[in-house]
């Protein structure tokens, strides 16, 4: 494997030296910093081998060769930072999906139904075109989060202030 040869600069290692006597900045970015102040080669004196540095550091020689590598080809505050996810999704049911979810879980079942399946919910909000498509999975981790629970004795009162809310919103929209 390539080796990266990291020479920092007197202001680059005043600035990781900086970001180390803080320590106001996440635990990836001090490791970071550590790992480029140990592996500078502009002092031969401490000069020291990747194995030591995951030695002394407490990390894994992959992590050291990223963040040589990230420090070579970019910069230095793109070897400090996390890499970003790509595959972060965006939440299928937003506020206005979930009011019209809550307000057809509130309402009576279909015909034939004694209550509502997140299946038949989830059914019932692609035929209402409040959303393309939705698993029932989604609308049960929908549900969860708003302590809807049908299964008490006790909803009632909350149930009709609930429905009352939300017959609210619905005009509004």
């Amino acid at each position: 494997m390539e080796k990266y040869i990291v020479k920092l600069t007197k202001e680059e290692r005043e600035n990781l030296l900086s970001i180390i006597r803080k320590g106001k900045v996440t635990a990836h970015k001090l490791t970071h910093a550590r790992i480029l102040l140990a592996a500078d080669e502009c002092e031969p004196t401490r000069k020291k081998t990747d194995s030591e540095i995951a030695e002394q550091l407490h990390v894994g020689l992959k992590t050291i060769q990223r963040v040589r590598k990230k420090f070579v080809e970019e910069d230095l505050e793109i070897a400090l930072e996390r890499k970003q996810n790509k595959n972060k999704r965006l939440q299928k049911i937003n506020g206005e999906v979930e009011a019209h979810l809550i307000a057809t879980c509130c309402s009576s079942p279909p015909e034939g139904r004694i209550r509502w399946t997140l299946k038949l919910l989830s059914n019932r909000l692609v035929e209402m075109q409040v959303i393309d498509n939705v698993s029932p999975a989604t609308v049960g981790r929908a549900l969860k989060k708003t302590n809807l629970n049908h299964g008490k004795k006790k909803n009632g009162v909350f149930r009709q202030r609930q429905m009352q809310n939300l017959s609210a919103i619905w005009k509004m929209s």
